[in-house]
């Protein structure tokens, strides 16, 4: 029989927070990537049956420094700024203005799903400066005296930092950008529910490049913590739920679009689909 343990803290990530959950330190976990095979497997070590739930969607954002004059991005110089590749906006037709990239540690789903659907195979360059949490990098980067930063980070958190601002993406060229934002928002002194809006749309139709699953991970081998994760569960996705969900900046699964994420992250037409696995 496994014996749960406690271990000291780990940096904020879903990667944490799936460990503790294995370990038995906590019910169930939020989690902004799927399980991967690995976990699978430790799991089934431990004689643990695990069960992912999506019940949201959310984008990835690029922020900088709101004086940075740039517009966007396309995928590929994005991967080339984390490559090291590019290391001054001069080369994107910006300013002669050094980089300085930044990213949560690899723990972080975030990271990991950047480091997957971006850069593939790839590594980070060891230009990239790996941070411990969203308030430290948002501090670097608003920071007049840091006007190069960039950071990778949930759509969400950029909506409610106004001292920072969201590029545009394109997945191939410059000319077809696709704002973050609904009303191409800008950063205020304060922010407020009327600026800064999610561009639903855009996540509804595919246009925007860098999309995701939320899900609830659930231990169904331990059967309380079982039903307070598939109570909280049935909760996110009820009407009321729904509706919170939207309200935090997240994209709602179950609207009248029917839109879907797909198995590689993007959105696609398709059915909300449940992954439970014991090997």
């Amino acid at each position: 029989m496994y014996l749960p343990k406690w271990d000291a803290p780990l940096p904020p990530g879903s990667g944490s927070g799936i460990k503790m959950l294995l370990d038995g330190q906590i019910s169930f976990v939020q989690s902004s990537r799927p399980l991967k095979d690995k976990e699978y497997e430790m799991a089934f070590q431990r004689g643990i049956l695990l069960q992912q739930i999506p019940v949201a969607i959310d984008g990835i954002a690029i922020a900088v420094n709101p004086s940075l004059n740039l517009t966007g991005l396309t995928i590929k110089q994005l991967k080339d700024i984390y490559r090291g590749k590019i290391t001054n906006w001069s080369q994107l037709g910006g300013a002669e203005l050094e980089i300085t990239p930044y990213a949560r540690s690899i723990q972080s789903g975030t990271t990991d799903f950047f480091q997957y659907n971006v850069l593939g195979t790839e590594k980070f360059s060891d230009r990239v400066i790996f941070v411990n949490d969203n308030q430290q990098a948002f501090t670097k980067i608003s920071d007049k005296n840091n006007p190069g930063g960039i950071y990778i980070t949930s759509a969400t958190e950029v909506i409610q930092h106004c001292e920072v601002k969201a590029l545009s993406l394109s997945r191939y060229s410059s000319n077809k950008l696709v704002s973050l934002y609904k009303n191409q928002g800008k950063p205020s002194d304060t922010c407020s529910p009327s600026q800064n809006q999610i561009n639903f749309d855009a996540f509804f139709n595919g246009d925007y490049p860098l999309s995701r699953r939320l899900f609830i991970v659930i231990n169904q081998n331990r059967k309380e913590d079982e039903q307070v994760g598939e109570t909280y569960t049935k909760f996110l996705l009820t009407d009321e739920g729904q509706k919170l969900i939207k309200k935090a900046g997240f994209i709602p699964l179950r609207l009248s679009y029917g839109a879907f994420l797909g198995s590689n992250g993007r959105l696609g037409g398709g059915t909300l689909a449940l992954s439970c696995r014991q090997a």
